[in-house]
Formats: C-alpha cells, sequence, structure tokens
C-alpha cells in the first residue's frame, strides 16, 4: 500500500452520538475506495484551505481514512502540527443523509477535515440541514472524538514505531541512572564541558552566542592589517564595536576574552548556569541585559530593535478607504431622470375639486354656461456648478511607487462629489446659507423639504397605532418594536392615498430604522417580517435602501416645529438631474510649473428638481420640546 503521512477514523458505525443520533454500519460504504479533499476545520471556501487528499476505505466498523499533505505552506504547516501532536482528531462533511428512528441509514462523505480534538470531546453530530422523519435528506459535520496516527519513512504507524524503539532502547530507569550519576560525578570533578553549559541554554540565549561567535571571527580576519595600520598611524590597535549598534562604537564591547569569562563563570560551582553568569556579567561591567531580544546594549545607547526586520502592508497598494455609506449613492443617481435641458420649467394645472369644471346638463331653450377658471401653477429651476478642486505635488506623484497616486486622489475626487450631488437631491446642503460654498435648494431642489405640492410631509402617529393594537394597554401585549413598525407601515400606506408619483417608489431610511422594523416581534417571540424584500412588500415600495447619512436628521418648520427625518418615499424616474453638452461630469487637470503641482478639478453644472407634484412622501417624527407651563 502507499505510503501516506496520517490515518484515522473518518467514522466509526454503530456510534451513538450526544444528540441520540446513532451511525450504522455500512451508511457511507459507497465512499469506499474515493479520494475526497482533506481540509482545515471544514473551511471550504478558500482554496488555500485544502491541505491535501484522505483515500476512504470502509470497514466493519466503520470509515478508516489515509491522509497525504500537498505541498503547500498550508500542507507543509499542518503537517508539522499533526506530527507535533498539537492536532489529533479527524471529522468528516457528508451530505444526501438519509436518517430513520434516530438512525443514519446512509450518506455521502464530500470532505475529510482536520478539527481541534480539544474542542470536541467525544462523539458528536453538527447538524446542518438535518431533518427528522422519514428519510429525511441533508448534510451534516460528524466529530468521533477518535485520534489519528502517523505513518514514517519506514511505513510504521506511530504505535509501531514507538514498540521498536522500546526493544532495542536500554531499561529507562537504568538509563535514568546513569545520567544521574554521570551529571554528578561531572559536579564533583568540576569538568564540566562547554558542551554541556551550552546545551543548558535556550533557543534565545543560543541566538545571542552565534552573534558574538560570528562577531569575533570577524574581527580577527581583520585584525592582523588593522593593526597595522593603527600602528603606521600611531592610533591604538584595539577595535571597539557593539554588534547590536548600527555601526557606531561602544565604551564596553562582548570581546573574546569577555566570552570566555562568561562560560568559565558558568561553569563554576557557585554561578551553575549560564543565563545567572550573564547576569552577573552584565552589572559587573555596566552592561543592560535586553529580555526582548535576548541581546546586549550599551546602557543609555542605542535599541536593538533596530535590527528588526521592516513592517509589511497586509494589503499591498493603495490605502484601504475609510468611507460612509456609498451604497444609497449610486442608486441615487442612477434612477433620477437625466436631462439634457439644464433649465427646467414645469407646469401643472390643479382640477381637482373646482366645482365649476363639472360637466353640465342641458335643457332645451336654456343658456349653456361657461365653464370656471383654474390656476396654472409653474416652476423653473435654474443651474449651479459643483466642483472638487485638488492640488497634487509632482514629488509625491514620483516618490509614490506602491500604487497610482493620481488616479487614487481622483477616485476620492469622484466619491465626494458624487456623494455631494446625491445628498443635495435627497436632503439637502446643510451648510449655511451665507456660506459660499453652499449648494442652493433653488438650483439642486431637495426631495425632502421640497414645497408641499411636490413632497408630501406626514408625521409618524404613534399614539394612533398603539390604541389600533390594544386600546390603551399596549405595553403590556406588544414589543416597542412591534408597535413602531406598525406605526410606520400605517403612516405610510395612508400617505400613499395621496401619493401621485409615477411607477413603484422606493423608501430610502437609515439603517436603524430597518433593523427597528425587521426586528419587530409578536406575543410569540417570532418577527413578524423574516427579511427585507416582505417588509418591503408591507410597505407598499419596491425597495428599501439604507444611508447612513439620513442620521439624525432635522428640520424646522414654519410653526416653529422640529421634524426629524425618518424616511423618503419616491420614485425617482421623477426627479429631473439636469445639465446641458459640457455640463456633465468633467476632469480638467493642469501643472503648475510655478509650484510643481498637478491640479486637478472635477466639475459638473446641473440642476435638479421634482418634474411631478405628490411624487414623494417625506416621513417625520415630530420632535419639537413642549416647554413646561407654570
Amino acid at each position: 500500500m502507499k505510503k501516506f503521512d496520517f490515518s484515522g477514523w473518518a467514522t466509526r458505525n454503530n456510534l451513538k452520538c450526544s444528540d441520540g443520533r446513532t451511525i450504522l454500519k455500512d451508511a457511507f460504504k459507497d465512499n469506499d475506495g474515493q479520494t475526497v479533499p482533506l481540509v482545515w476545520n471544514h473551511r471550504h471556501n478558500e482554496p488555500f484551505n485544502v491541505l491535501g487528499h484522505a483515500l476512504l476505505e470502509n470497514r466493519s466498523d466503520g470509515v478508516y481514512a489515509y491522509c497525504t499533505f500537498n505541498g503547500t505552506e498550508q500542507g507543509r504547516n499542518a503537517k508539522l502540527l499533526v506530527e507535533h501532536g498539537d492536532v489529533s482528531a479527524l471529522s468528516i462533511f457528508a451530505n444526501r443523509l438519509k436518517e430513520r428512528a434516530s438512525n443514519v441509514l446512509h450518506g455521502d462523505i464530500r470532505e475529510v477535515s482536520l478539527v481541534l480534538a480539544g474542542a470536541n470531546p467525544g462523539a458528536f453530530i453538527d447538524s446542518i440541514v438535518l431533518s427528522h422523519g422519514e428519510d429525511a435528506d441533508g448534510e451534516a459535520v460528524i466529530y468521533t472524538g477518535e485520534t489519528i496516527s502517523l505513518y514514517h519513512s519506514d511505513g510504521k504507524k506511530d504505535d509501531e514505531k514507538k514498540d521498536d524503539e522500546k526493544k532495542d532502547a536500554p531499561d529507562d530507569d537504568g538509563k535514568e541512572e546513569n545520567q544521574e550519576k554521570e551529571k554528578k560525578k561531572k559536579e564533583e570533578d568540576g569538568k564540566e564541558t562547554v558542551k554541556d553549559v551550552f546545551d543548558s541554554l535556550n533557543e534565545k540565549q543560543k541566538t545571542v552566542v552565534y552573534a558574538l561567535i560570528g562577531e569575533t571571527l570577524a574581527q580577527k580576519d581583520g585584525s592582523d592589517d588593522n593593526k597595522k595600520e593603527e600602528e603606521k598611524k600611531g592610533g591604538n590597535s584595539t577595535m571597539k564595536h557593539n554588534i547590536f549598534e548600527n555601526d557606531r562604537p561602544a565604551a564596553n564591547v562582548l570581546s573574546h576574552a569577555d566570552q570566555e569569562a562568561i562560560v568559565s563563570l558558568a561553569k563554576s560551582n557557585q554561578v551553575g548556569s549560564f543565563q545567572t553568569a550573564l547576569q552577573i556579567y552584565a552589572e559587573d561591567n555596566n552592561l543592560q541585559h535586553d529580555a526582548v531580544s535576548g541581546g546586549f546594549v550599551q546602557t543609555g545607547e542605542g535599541n536593538v530593535t533596530t535590527l528588526f526586520p521592516e513592517y509589511k502592508d497586509v494589503r499591498p497598494g493603495e490605502p484601504e478607504l475609510i468611507t460612509n455609506d456609498q451604497g444609497w449613492i449610486s442608486v441615487v443617481l442612477n434612477k433620477v431622470h437625466k436631462s439634457p435641458i439644464s433649465r427646467i420649467r414645469t407646469s401643472q394645472v390643479d382640477i381637482r375639486g373646482i366645482e365649476s369644471l363639472r360637466a353640465k346638463g342641458y335643457k332645451k331653450g336654456k343658456e349653456k354656461k361657461l365653464s370656471g377658471n383654474f390656476k396654472l401653477v409653474r416652476r423653473t429651476t435654474d443651474p449651479q456648478t459643483v466642483y472638487v478642486k485638488n492640488a497634487l505635488h509632482r514629488d509625491d506623484i514620483v516618490d509614490i511607487t506602491d500604487f497610482d497616486y493620481v488616479a487614487y486622489l481622483y477616485n476620492i475626487d469622484k466619491m465626494m462629489l458624487n456623494e455631494e450631488l446625491a445628498t443635495a437631491i435627497m436632503l439637502g446642503d446643510a451648510r449655511d446659507d451665507g456660506d459660499a460654498d453652499k449648494i442652493y435648494p433653488e438650483h439642486i431642489r431637495p426631495i425632502w423639504t421640497d414645497d408641499d405640492l411636490y413632497t408630501l410631509h406626514v408625521d409618524l402617529d404613534m399614539e394612533t397605532a398603539k390604541k389600533e393594537l390594544q386600546g390603551t394597554n399596549t405595553g403590556a401585549n406588544f414589543g416597542e418594536n412591534y408597535v413602531y413598525a406598525e406605526a410606520i407601515i400605517n403612516t405610510v400606506l395612508y400617505a400613499r392615498e395621496k401619493y401621485k408619483g409615477t411607477g413603484t417608489p422606493d423608501f430610502f431610511c437609515t439603517p436603524h430604522l430597518l433593523n427597528v422594523m425587521l426586528l419587530a416581534r409578536d406575543l410569540n417571540g417570532r418577527r413578524i417580517y423574516s427579511s427585507k424584500a416582505e417588509l418591503a412588500s408591507s410597505l407598499n415600495v419596491g425597495d428599501i435602501i439604507t444611508a447612513e447619512q439620513f442620521e439624525g436628521k432635522t428640520r424646522t418648520t414654519e410653526k416653529n416645529e422640529t421634524k426629524k427625518l425618518l424616511g423618503i418615499i419616491a420614485n425617482l424616474a421623477d426627479y429631473s438631474l439636469g445639465a446641458t453638452k459640457g455640463g456633465e461630469v468633467t476632469h480638467f487637470t493642469q501643472f503648475d510649473i510655478d509650484f510643481n503641482q498637478e491640479k486637478s478639478l472635477l466639475e459638473t453644472r446641473c440642476s435638479g428638481a421634482l418634474t411631478r407634484v405628490y411624487s414623494a412622501i417625506a416621513l417625520e417624527e415630530n420632535v419639537t420640546e413642549v416647554s413646561e407651563v407654570g
């Protein structure tokens, strides 16, 4: 048989798991002789989690797996973990499971996984989709709790290898006794070797010794030539250099004689260990020991951290942007009506409720009356220039080579311009009227604060919703989220009776408002709306789009009332964003030779407004503070 890295039980027959299910004999017999992927902890969503493959063998006691690691870095690392004993258990992922009377009759093994045995004591089934019933079909992760066996280069398993070693090895008690006698003899004779002392060091201390020896050899190679040159110049031929400093002379160094003194001190009966000898020598010679690095630095000078490697980016290339919610911005700019006309004019005539316009019956001999007059409503909107200007120093452009600095800054400018346009369309520019950079609502008319003829402003009526649900004792039977969600739905649906926009509108709101409605539960604790689509259907809207920028927005009405924005309902096809040829978003660049700068200007000249009356609904909450009288 081919040699494998390790093997173990994938499943065991007649194994009663902690949830009461039992895996019967030959439940996975169809997998006999098949090869399946070997993965890490059932993470099969990334290719680097595949560590190798497993050959399955159906036995009388269950399914046995012979596993081989691949040559990837992850495979080699996993092999070391298994050989070291850090990971010692297998698990399987199976689907097409057939269960009857708590017995698993059949299934297909799709993968074998290395798992942390300590996290899975005993046998159990971690059901993914495994429903109870006659011929239930599903999938599950099954743990057996069995340990695995290693294969060595001679083809023998771990337990076989240990048996052979026991046969060849001398008696353990006798061996330990001999070692103890030998150690005691060395201590009595005082002849402990340098090797004995060196072997007592930890890895950090050994690294220090290697560095010291390397520095000594390097000094020795050039000592003769250096000595002659110094003597010719009449200087001191002593070479002073600290290996933990960057080409800087130090007052005290660890010479070859120092190393011999430390080793001799460690061998003496009074000290007994190399570590203690290092500490004593450091204190006597005004050296400071760096416990982090295991090296020596001159007191008050330098730092061994200069030897550490450079930092490396987790994600090389351009820095990752931390932005506000950008998803709704593209929705707004894509759905608004694009017009090639920048000066927008709308005309409407309201003939609702005009009694004189009614058709009249005619009686022979009577004079026919003229219909009454009606009012023409007309609104014009002029464009305004909106821009983002920036300047990039050419020195930075040349020096930054990890990514395209110019394109990176351009993408940021474009993102900021789009967000400003979308915000102006939906909410308006919150800057003061006297601010020279303000986007005025006469040019890009915000839907939220538009005239009542175009945007219906409705208030959330919580009190009415509470009374409709349970009279005055609503809180005893319904949660706050449920009442809030019902109040919003009632308010929106009633407002839709006056809505005159085209098509099916969308609902723009904050993520928090959406979560409040999705978390609404009935008296049994079950959620009323299982998904966003179901909630959108209840609101009679096409989609629900969340925008962080809507959070905490308020306005003051003519009656000095403070209204908090909850959401906007509109079909953005009824909003016209106009720009003539040349007024669309354009990118200009120019190089300033005086200041050595590449200047960038991203600009558009456009206008925007709702073009249909009653084509939007602004859902608000009255948060006006009522002052107490007396």
